[in-house]
């Protein structure tokens, strides 16, 4: 099988502070072997209505601003940052992207042409910005399906198939929650996908926000190809994302456990297999030989 991809979703668990983000960037690459960190890219004015920006934060222990707007304002990075993250994952060896939360940051983002760009599961209605990225970006499309029913996610293949660049669509599924109760995890929804869409698509992932990472290797056995879980230096940092993260060891337990199933995931390519040959002569009980 294919050996799975894992990306350390950093989002905005770097505080608006762009040294813990480099920071986070090369403990995802160097001590956890990850494949990609993905960040996130929000023009906050487009986004938001006028009331959702001026309200106050649901979680106001969590809010880096008097108003929710003020908040994503605070922890956001503009396209010359994100330029610099860009350049900072390439010195350290590991891939880049970003999830894009409306029509400019889509427009931004493909502007740096990484190998690819996510549609968060709260976005994946926005058809415009799905046809400007079918239409004006030649990377990967990866779409998170939290939050999403099966119709609508119909929609959004039949979207990518109108446009011509199904081939190079990732799904995931995903249970939008932070975090999310093992009951309302739903792996077998990675079976469904691949059901539905399989042939019709590039690949399955799987998003996951539960806690610890026997899960992640479940999808990696139930077909799932890239692996995404939220990163952090420290769960109990101000910010609601931070509790469904993984912190720089559980995310090393993670990459090195997944290519290890991965590994492990074939059928025996003899009867017996090489490493079996020498036990066999020494310890297989014969009958005629060795019983009557």
């Amino acid at each position: 099988m294919k050996t799975p991809s894992v990306v350390a979703e950093i989002g905005c668990n770097h505080k608006g502070d762009i040294e813990i983000a480099r920071e986070m960037i090369g403990i995802a690459a160097t001590f956890a072997k990850c494949d990609f960190v993905k960040f996130q890219k929000r023009s906050n004015r487009e986004l938001l209505t006028s009331e959702e920006y001026n309200a106050r934060h649901p979680n106001p222990q969590h809010s880096y601003g008097n108003s929710y707007g003020e908040h994503r304002e605070f922890l956001e990075f503009d396209v010359d940052q994100h330029r610099l993250l860009q350049k900072w994952c390439e010195e350290f060896g590991i891939g880049y992207s970003t999830s894009v939360w409306d029509l400019t940051s889509a427009k931004e983002i493909a502007g740096l042409n990484p190998e690819f760009i996510k549609i968060p599961s709260a976005c994946n209605l926005h058809f415009p910005v799905l046809e400007y990225l079918a239409k004006n970006y030649s990377g990967e499309i990866h779409i998170s399906l939290g939050m999403t029913t099966p119709t609508e996610q119909e929609q959004i293949v039949q979207l990518m198939e109108k446009h011509g660049v199904a081939h190079r669509v990732v799904l995931y599924a995903c249970t939008s929650g932070y975090p999310v109760p093992f009951e309302q995890v739903c792996l077998l929804e990675l079976q469904a996908l691949e059901e539905r869409f399989g042939a019709r698509i590039k690949e399955i992932g799987f998003s996951g926000h539960h806690l610890g990472i026997a899960v992640d290797i479940a999808a990696l056995t139930l077909g799932a190809s890239w692996i995404e879980r939220h990163f952090t230096l420290d769960r109990t940092w101000k910010g609601t994302d931070h509790a469904a993260s993984l912190e720089p060891d559980g995310l090393r337990r993670l990459v090195r456990d997944a290519r290890a199933v991965s590994r492990a995931l074939t059928f025996k390519n003899a009867p017996i297999v090489e490493i079996e040959v020498a036990q066999r002569n020494k310890l297989k009980r014969i009958q005629g030989i060795h019983f009557h």
